[in-house]
């Protein structure tokens, strides 16, 4: 039987932006790997400490005939932000009083909040909304408050959900920094959010960017998971993201509208 061909660490390079047959130069990298890793890790450190524009967020999602709120979570600075993450997940006092004064309604709340790298919401949140709200309306899911959450981690949105009494919560949030993908955004779903949820009670689509998944990817799996979500009246381990390549239709539901 022939030996099969293997193939050059080289071709793996072709394939992904993972650091790979860097080469070396006598003990260390060659100077090229070593610049592009510095540079790569500088963007990335940006990326976590860039400005979070609310009141041009506000403004876009306006554009898109979406009125949006604004909230802070109680890590009052970045440094208290990055040192505890606890901060990150309840909202200040004066937040939670303004939601609580609203009006709740419609079964979804979205929030987008800035997470690790406010960069990435800047890049990627409003067009991903301008992909996902024709889905959402499309598919007859109510869609609430929409809320901008400051020094936001995704566990602020149970919260949040709660005090607007959404039946689901939809957290977009930039991801911690990767070296090769500094600015890539992630969406959280929660059915049924309240202070206490856990990571198992969510659903994620993430490495939303660029160079990974698409803005009419991700809406078409995020409008198909509410859908699903409202419907089983579940989210996280119990529900698999069975939304498939994008052929799935958002029209024709197995509960029906909801």
């Amino acid at each position: 039987m022939k030996a099969p061909v293997s193939r050059s660490t080289l071709d793996l390079r072709a394939l992904t932006p993972a650091r790979v047959a860097l080469g070396r130069a006598g003990p260390g990298l060659p100077t090229k790997a070593l610049l592009d890793f510095t540079l790569d890790h500088a963007r990335a450190r940006d990326a976590v400490h860039a400005a979070f524009d609310v009141p041009a967020l506000i403004a876009e999602l306006a554009a898109l005939g979406v009125d949006a709120s604004e909230v802070q979570s109680r890590a009052v600075s970045r440094r208290d932000y990055l040192r505890r993450p606890d901060l990150g997940r309840r909202l200040d006092e004066a937040s939670a009083q303004r939601l609580a004064g609203g009006e709740g309604n419609g079964k979804l709340a979205i929030v987008i909040g800035d997470g690790l790298s406010p960069a990435a919401v800047r890049a990627h949140a409003v067009e991903l909304m301008r992909h996902l709200l024709p889905l959402l309306a499309a598919a007859r899911i109510p869609l609430g408050p929409v809320v901008i959450a400051s020094g936001a981690r995704v566990a602020l949105g149970d919260e949040i959900g709660d005090i607007v009494r959404a039946s689901m919560v939809v957290v977009l949030i930039g991801e911690r920094p990767g070296l090769s993908a500094p600015d890539s955004l992630g969406a959280y779903l929660t059915f049924a959010p309240k202070i206490g949820r856990m990571d198992a009670d969510r659903n994620c689509v993430s490495n939303i960017h660029r160079e990974g998944l698409s803005y009419h990817e991700a809406a078409l799996k995020i409008a198909w998971l509410t859908r699903e979500s409202l419907a089983r009246r579940l989210s996280g381990v119990a529900l698999k993201d069975e939304s498939g390549d994008g052929r799935s239709q958002l029209a024709s539901s197995r509960g029906g509208p909801v």
